[in-house]
């Protein structure tokens, strides 16, 4: 069977994204993107034979100094120059795994045949993505607009033979790996660098990432925060279908409707409750993760039509022989998009923590800190602080970047969208959303042990007898660290039907 993705105008979903990575697919040029990409480069050739007048980063400087001339003769130099001066990159390097999806995202944006690169140049690309060497990027240096300037520089230094690529586990030189495979470095031609420069697929390849990861992560919120009405004896009521078709967000009812799935055929739910009403953090589950929910769908739009896009500038119109310089770099949908998409995460792990701390407070018949012997035990004391001290970190990272501009080039880019700052806080926060969640499970597992005789949903037991493999119930105290990494190395294993997504 042909393992194979093939590059065209075929709209691309987070979902194919998932698919292509997840399915280790290797990736080809259509002979519809082939045909595109060659006759934007033609038109270019033939335009820069007959054309003398200065075209923006064609046959000029950059930036504030798109004033300056270049002759023809320095058109490959100047492109060079580009890319080697932008590298400017710094901070954490970025991972593999998102420096794989910059890549399949640049080839994604190069292939429509608006920015007059080279076919080799973009059959490079590929040639990195499918033999899995991986240019060495850096979290700091994009502003965001402009596109991604300093990552993308470092993203295709490689293809002259500079920077450094991680290959077979181990930074290289660039120069040293063309030379492994007997690839001779690119040409560039007019247009080239700025093409591969500009563009938006820092903030768009972390974007994707995140998003892959919240849709998994919004699912297992739904779960552990059942698991843990269970441990605190929570009530079904809150998540009668009547209440949400009265106030029919989407996200909301999709919750409401998973949790009473969750939840069929469980003899805790279905005792006799002393209790009339439960707080917040467990009767507004539909409320607060549906709501976080429709901002993950309403993010996935905004990043569904970015990943079909062409970001860079200027765009080459073959059809009404024009060259226009425009501004599709600008991250600004990306950043705004970004900076809710951190708020909505931020916020399933602040009312995760919450049914945390209802859960070792002593409250419907479960012990103190849930341990036996508390005073002697501190049990499950601490590991709340630790989630309450993420949460905290959170709120902080949460504060949007995009309302933020600082004016660069001279004046020449007086408005940016600081939407690649957005990007890394917004994987911080997902990164952290996992942790907070780990350590809601190792809570509501530990408390609906409390329950016994009585029995969860079939599901349920089956989920937590899976987890107890990994992580045994805690009888006395011990080092709580290594139960917390077991747990999130669970919950990164724990594969989800795509079906039970939605």
């Amino acid at each position: 069977m042909d393992n194979t993705h093939y590059i065209s105008a075929e709209l691309l979903t987070i979902e194919h994204l998932e698919e292509i990575l997840n399915h280790h697919k290797t990736l080809a040029l259509s002979e519809e993107a082939k045909v595109n990409i060659q006759k934007c480069r033609t038109y270019l050739d033939k335009k820069m034979e007959s054309h003398e007048d200065p075209i923006y980063g064609i046959n000029t400087g950059f930036g504030s100094l798109y004033n300056i001339k270049i002759s023809n003769e320095n058109l490959t130099k100047l492109q060079e120059n580009l890319m080697k001066s932008h590298a400017c990159g710094t901070g954490a390097e970025v991972s593999q795994e998102i420096v794989k999806m910059m890549l399949l995202l640049k080839i994604q944006s190069l292939s429509y045949g608006y920015s007059g690169v080279q076919l080799e140049t973009v059959e490079r690309l590929i040639d990195f993505y499918n033999n899995e060497v991986y240019p060495v990027v850096y979290e700091l240096g994009s502003l965001g607009a402009s596109g991604d300037l300093a990552p993308l520089a470092h993203l295709s230094l490689p293809l002259i033979g500079e920077g450094e690529v991680y290959f077979n586990g181990k930074k290289q030189q660039a120069i040293d790996v063309l030379n492994h495979f007997g690839w001779k470095t690119i040409t560039l031609k007019s247009k080239e660098g700025l093409a591969l420069l500009n563009g938006t697929q820092f903030m768009n390849a972390f974007g994707a990432h995140i998003l892959i990861k919240a849709t998994k992560y919004s699912y297992l919120a739904d779960l552990i925060g059942t698991i843990s009405l269970e441990g605190f004896d929570g009530r079904i009521e809150p998540f009668n279908e009547l209440i949400h078709y009265i106030r029919p967000h989407k996200g909301q009812i999709v919750t409401a409707k998973r949790v009473s799935e969750f939840l069929e055929g469980s003899e805790i739910i279905e005792q006799q409750k002393k209790h009339v009403q439960d707080p917040y953090s467990f009767r507004c589950i539909p409320q607060v993760h549906g709501a976080s929910k429709d901002t993950i769908d309403y993010v996935k739009k905004v990043f569904k039509t970015e990943i079909n896009s062409v970001t860079d500038n200027p765009n080459v119109f073959i059809e009404t022989d024009q060259i226009i310089s425009g501004g599709n770099f600008h991250g600004q949908p990306l950043a705004l998009a970004l900076d809710f998409l951190s708020i909505a995460l931020a916020e399933l792990g602040s009312i995760s923590e919450r049914r945390t701390y209802q859960l070792i407070s002593g409250l419907r018949g479960l012990p103190a800190f849930l341990v036996d012997n508390p005073g002697l035990n501190s049990g499950f004391m601490i590991p709340q602080y630790t989630a309450a001290s993420i949460v905290s970190q959170n709120k902080q990272l949460a504060t949007p970047a995009s309302i933020d501009s600082i004016v660069s080039s001279n004046g020449q880019e007086d408005h940016v969208s600081m939407g690649a700052n957005g990007a890394t806080k917004a994987l911080r926060i997902m990164d952290n959303l996992e942790r907070i969640l780990a350590i809601e499970l190792m809570n509501a597992s530990q408390a609906i042990h409390f329950r016994e005789p009585l029995k969860s949903s079939d599901f349920i037991e089956m989920f937590l007898k899976s987890y107890r493999e990994e992580v045994p119930l805690v009888s006395e105290d011990r080092i709580l660290h290594y139960d917390i990494e077991k747990t999130i190395a669970f919950l990164k294993s724990f594969q989800i039907d795509e079906s039970t997504q939605n």
